[in-house]
This record gives C-alpha cells, sequence and structure tokens, in this order.
C-alpha cells in the first residue's frame, strides 16, 4: 500500500512522539505497514489552545510529505500520566539509578530522589550501578536498607550479564524513565540495554536540521524486546515539587504506619502533635522533618510579607539560616535539567 493510498483510506495518522527539541518533533509512526519516522512542527491551533507537545505523547498526524518526511502533528490523544520536569507523557515507571561506588551513595540524595520521584505517582524502581567495584555484602547491604524504605531494588553491572537481562525483562512493554544523579554511569547502563544505541552525540543529523542537543533534550529509546526508555539529564539535587502537607504520602514508611494506625488528628504533620502513629526511630524521619522544614520556609517566603507577624518573620529568618548551612554542607545543588554529562 503507498504512503498516498494509506493517507487517503485511512484518515489520520497515528504515532508516538519519540524526541522533541525546539518547534520541532520527530514521530514514530504506528502503522505496520508505514514504518519510519516523520519530522513534525504543531498546528498552530494547538499553539494557540495552549496545548502542549511531551515526548512520550501518542499524536494524530496530517498533512504528510513522504518526500521530505515531514508533517503536521493534528492532535494529541489523552495522556496515561505526565511529567513536566522532564516533559514526559504516558510513563509508566521511573528507574532511579545511583552508583554502588564512584560516587559512593549518599542516603540523603538518595531520599531526595526517592521523595521526588514517588510525588509523581509512578512505580519507582532502583538501580545500583557499578556492582563491579564493590564486594557482594555491599550489595545486600544496600538492598536491605532500601527494602526498610519500601523499595524494590536491582544491582547491576555494565561489565558482562551483571543483572542486565533482569532489568530488560523488567523493562518490557514499558514506558520507563531513566533518571539520577551525574556520574552514576547512566550512559553506560543505557548503551549496555541498548547495544549499538548512540546516546551522547554532539549533533542532530542534518536530516532534521535542529542544530545540537542542549540540556533539556529529551528522548525515547527503543529496548530489544519491547519497550521505550526516556534517558534524561543528570542532576544532583532535585526540587521537592510539593506541599508540606503532603510530604508523609511520599514516605513508604509513613504510609505503612498509618495503614495500621491513625494519627489522633487527621490533619496531622507529625512532628510534634500528641498520638502521632509516625513518629519514632526509623531511619528516614529525619529526613521528613528535614525536609518539612524546607517545604514550610519555601511556602511561608510565597506569602506576601504584609500577612506575616513579627514571629513568623523572625522563624522564616530561622529557617532560612538552616537551610543555608545544609545548603553549605551537602554541595552545590541542581535543580532537574542542570547537568548533561555522564
Amino acid at each position: 500500500m503507498s504512503h498516498a493510498h494509506l493517507t487517503e483510506t485511512s484518515g489520520p495518522l497515528q504515532g508516538t512522539v519519540i524526541a522533541a527539541q525546539a518547534n520541532y518533533y520527530r514521530v514514530q509512526l504506528n502503522h505496520p505497514q508505514v514504518p519510519g519516522q516523520l519530522l513534525c512542527l504543531r498546528r498552530g491551533r494547538l499553539k494557540k489552545q495552549g496545548q502542549q507537545v511531551f515526548v512520550g505523547d501518542q499524536v494524530l498526524i496530517a498533512e504528510p510529505d513522504w518526500g521530505a518526511m515531514r508533517a503536521v502533528i493534528d492532535a494529541v490523544l489523552p495522556r496515561t500520566s505526565a511529567l513536566t520536569r522532564p516533559a514526559i507523557a504516558n510513563v509508566d515507571q521511573i528507574l532511579l539509578v545511583f552508583a554502588l561506588q564512584d560516587p559512593e551513595p549518599d542516603p540523603w540524595q538518595i531520599s531526595r530522589f526517592l521523595v521526588t520521584a514517588e510525588a509523581s505517582g509512578l512505580e519507582i524502581t532502583v538501580v545500583l550501578s557499578k556492582a563491579d567495584l564493590v564486594k557482594p555484602e555491599i550489595h545486600q547491604a544496600w538492598i536491605t536498607r532500601l527494602s526498610s524504605w519500601g523499595y524494590r531494588t536491582t544491582v547491576v553491572s555494565v561489565l558482562g550479564d551483571g543483572g542486565i537481562d533482569s532489568l530488560l525483562t523488567h523493562l518490557k512493554h514499558q514506558l520507563s524513565v531513566i533518571c539520577g544523579p551525574s556520574g552514576v554511569g547512566k550512559s553506560s547502563l543505557i548503551q549496555r540495554l541498548i547495544p549499538g544505541q548512540e546516546i551522547r552525540i554532539g549533533a542532530v543529523s542534518e536530516h532534521w536540521h535542529k542544530g545540537k542537543h542542549t540540556t533539556r533534550h529529551v528522548e525515547l529509546f527503543r529496548l530489544p524486546g519491547g519497550g521505550l526508555l526516556a534517558d534524561t539529564p543528570g542532576f544532583n539535587q532535585p526540587d521537592l515539587p510539593i506541599l508540606a502537607s503532603e510530604l508523609g504520602g511520599c514516605f513508604p514508611e509513613i504510609r505503612g504506619r498509618l495503614a495500621h494506625q491513625a494519627c489522633q488528628f487527621h490533619n496531622c504533620q507529625h512532628l510534634s502533635e500528641p498520638d502521632c502513629a509516625v513518629r519514632g526511630a526509623w531511619e528516614r524521619y529525619e529526613h521528613y522533618q528535614i525536609y518539612h522544614q524546607e517545604l514550610t520556609a519555601r511556602a511561608t517566603i510565597s506569602m506576601p510579607t504584609a500577612t506575616l507577624s513579627q514571629k513568623q518573620t523572625q522563624r522564616l529568618s530561622q529557617l532560612s539560616r538552616k537551610a543555608q548551612r545544609r545548603h553549605q554542607h551537602q554541595g552545590s545543588q541542581a535543580i532537574w535539567l542542570d547537568d548533561l554529562d555522564d
């Protein structure tokens, strides 16, 4: 069946946005008789309506120019999920990658990534890379520790099999986003998962006329055996995209405690309230307290100054100084899209 005849008889074509940069979108056609990709622009009507197009979106294609392999995105189909930083739609799960060595895992950094990922409401899998650099006892210690936090953990090495086959099985038929700090081996892991795929390239093909990659470039790659993997830039210290009142829901430990016993107050913040079911000697409780202070301070800063009492202003100043000291202690902080290099 010719391209033109297919378009005339089948109506709009459907495809998956696998890359986006500037005003251009690379769309993989879903029709089995029309393999390949089209370089697309968003229709002006969608732009006027404020309809954004994300990598991972299912879209309808119109006005295909088969000679130039170009077309127009005519509609964006409903999403099952959407992340905004980075902008990816229809995600099934998040892979958080941390190294077991070089750099050594930092519990506070891991915890912050986990809380940020929890805010998405998506399934989370922790991947510990560079397993070949440390002893198996260390593997097991971290698996046990993260299990007590409420997370499934996979240990991998890019040398040999090293858990790669097991991870590929977990990724099958899923759209997965791989995230984590810079330097933990995400690029090497992706190269191992998708042999022969050039992930880090200096310039985009001339066919796409889109210049060079930037730190905001996100792309989907097809995995052997099925599934899509979104490569995202590295970053070291993500923002917490939630309110203080929502923080408890981002800790599996808190959810588990509340499933067995309720706090005295329905709006308990699990800090100093009487008969709180959450307070106690569990490892990440201090993390919860510090993050709660940070989110409370951030919310207070956004309030009009005129509405703050003198006592509130003094408290805000104290929290700001504490946050600054933590910032200096933990090192420089980068947010979601800071450093593309691995």
